[in-house]
């Protein structure tokens, strides 16, 4: 039950969001019992984004939240990965990057709640 959104600066063409859901599938793995079989995504492109004052060069907030508890290790290497997926597939420095996680003890899907 993990969520990634991605906020950028950047158009996001289908062949780019196809590649990032992809990448970001392989990521979420990260996380111990994280795959994406139960991955949901979500890309916003063409936000207005204004880091450090400054909105000339592409930026990217990614929010990621996970049913249960997050270790910082985990979330220390997510980052790491997250600004070279970024960088590789849209061209953000990862400097121009925010990424925040949450754990939440519910989660409902399907009627119910885990």
């Amino acid at each position: 039950m993990p969520y990634i959104g991605v906020k950028t600066t950047k158009e996001i063409s289908a062949e780019k969001e196809a590649a990032l859901k992809a990448e970001l599938g392989k990521a979420i793995e990260t996380f111990p019992g994280k795959s994406e079989a139960w991955l949901m995504t979500e890309f916003s492109g063409g936000c207005h984004l204004w880091m450090r004052g400054d909105n000339s060069e592409d930026s990217a907030f990614v929010e990621v939240k996970i049913f249960g508890k997050i270790e910082h290790r985990s979330c220390d290497t997510m980052t790491g990965k997250l600004c070279e997926i970024l960088s590789s597939c849209l061209g953000i420095s990862p400097d121009r990057i925010y990424v925040t996680y949450s754990g939440y003890s519910e989660w409902g899907w399907n009627g119910g709640n885990f």
